[in-house]
């Protein structure tokens, strides 16, 4: 298939990159502006807290679920996750039958529970299960929690390209997934092989046409920059053949080399990393060609088409943000399940235990695994709230607030725009986010 056989650039946008603020300008992770963020979390607030709040839950309130399956058969050099390395997807089992046990003792403490319309699996590449696994791990959420059979709903899963094939995709949609993420990072085979990723383009093409023929509603398609041996040019390769694929959204990641935290990390050389100017350059890359191609930032590095249901919540203002990413309705209580999982039920946020032995002693004990967790305070859901407006473009309203020079220094830097006794991040300000967090911390208790 030719590149560009899919979709042509719209009228009207324009074609070249655009150099980023000076400074500090670059793409911004869930992660860095996450709040409550790691550190908040308390040893005393664990599984018997989520115990506690899902059984006052409000029968009619809808759950959203999340899986983590980490289990990976691949040794990608980038990796940041907590995977369990593995062969074969045997191994799996225990954790599977783990995972089951974890759904029956959410489901004791649940008074009710409409049918979940929000799914998904993520965590290491879900396609390590078996197609016999999947449809027993799909099954057991049905019979647990009562999965939606509705047109609307949202059933979403990770795959890794090198793991999956037409029978895997055809599975999933007989199953009733109806929305994928596949990974790229990049196409330039001098960084797949410093990352320990061949991935050929035919592969992901050949995946990207049949989610297409089968009518997999949504497709995203993610990149990463700063990978070592990584150029603006070699960027811009694969930028225009992953936008020739046509994916309905492109999320670019950013690339954080600390090996001292992900062993996988320590075969790549620091002096292989691109440097500060060139990290600008290829952002500047990635940013022009995607205006070009009539994709538009809806926040975080991701990228929809303008006839997206995200790009027309963000229009609308009715675009939302929470532990599942940007959606186009309000984010609700999240259910995570597995290793390092973490739940958001009302204003109680707990995470799993983050070993493989720790979750497992856990249920194996008949107890919820979380280990760590909070409840926000009033103040502190203000403060989320807050910051859930600026990411989903909406403005915040500065009346009950006293002037700071620190507003009309960021408004005139370009970061924000003030109007009316309100505050909105600018397009500029997005790639900013964690400075702008930091400058606002006084006066909009940020």
């Amino acid at each position: 298939m030719p590149v560009h056989a899919k979709r042509a650039a719209l009228p009207g946008a324009s074609g070249l990159p655009r150099e980023p603020l000076s400074g500090a300008g670059d793409l911004v992770s869930a992660r860095e502006v996450a709040y409550p963020a790691p550190h908040h979390y308390r040893d005393e607030v664990s599984g018997q807290a989520l115990e506690s709040v899902l059984a006052t839950r409000p029968t009619e309130a809808p759950l959203a679920v999340k899986v983590r399956l980490p289990f990976c058969r691949q040794a990608c050099r980038f990796c940041a996750s907590q995977c369990v390395p593995s062969h074969s997807s045997r191994q799996a089992e225990p954790y599977l039958t783990r995972l089951d046990r974890e759904m029956v003792l959410v489901r004791r403490r649940l008074p009710g529970l409409p049918p979940v319309s929000r799914l998904h699996w993520g965590g290491g590449p879900p396609a390590f299960l078996s197609l016999e696994q999947m449809s027993d791990l799909f099954d057991r959420l049905d019979a647990r929690f009562g999965l939606s059979g509705a047109r609307e709903r949202d059933f979403s899963i990770e795959l890794d390209p090198r793991e999956a094939d037409m029978l895997t995709l055809r599975h999933l949609q007989a199953l009733g997934f109806n929305r994928l993420n596949l990974g790229i990072q990049e196409l330039d085979t001098r960084v797949q092989q410093a990352i320990n990723r061949i991935q050929p383009r035919a592969l992901t093409e050949a995946l990207v046409d049949e989610a297409g023929r089968l009518g997999f509603r949504e497709l995203t398609l993610s990149l990463m920059l700063g990978l070592p041996f990584q150029t603006p040019q070699g960027l811009g390769d694969t930028l225009e053949q992953v936008i020739g694929m046509a994916p309905a959204r492109i999320r670019l990641y950013r690339y954080r080399h600390r090996p001292e935290h992900n062993r996988a990390q320590r075969a790549i050389h620091r002096d292989w990393l691109p440097g500060a100017a060139t990290r600008r350059r290829l952002l500047a890359e990635a940013r022009g060609r995607l205006d070009s191609a009539g994709y538009v930032h809806i926040g975080l590095g991701l990228y929809a088409h303008r006839n997206d249901r995200l790009t027309q919540a963000q229009i609308n203002g009715t675009l939302a943000h929470g532990p599942l990413g940007f959606t186009q309705a309000p984010a609700t209580d999240l259910l995570g399940l597995g290793m390092s999982a973490t739940s958001r039920i009302g204003s109680l946020w707990v995470r799993n235990a983050d070993t493989l032995e720790a979750y497992e002693d856990a249920l194996d004990a008949s107890r919820l695994p979380g280990t760590r967790g909070i409840y926000l305070t009033p103040d502190q859901r203000r403060r989320r709230a807050k910051l859930e407006s600026l990411l989903c473009g909406r403005a915040i309203d500065l009346s009950a607030l006293p002037a700071s020079p620190r507003l009309e220094r960021l408004s005139a830097e370009g970061l924000i725009k003030l109007s009316a006794g309100h505050m909105a991040l600018t397009a500029e300000g997005q790639w900013r986010l964690p400075h702008l967090l930091e400058a606002l911390a006084g006066p909009l208790g940020l």
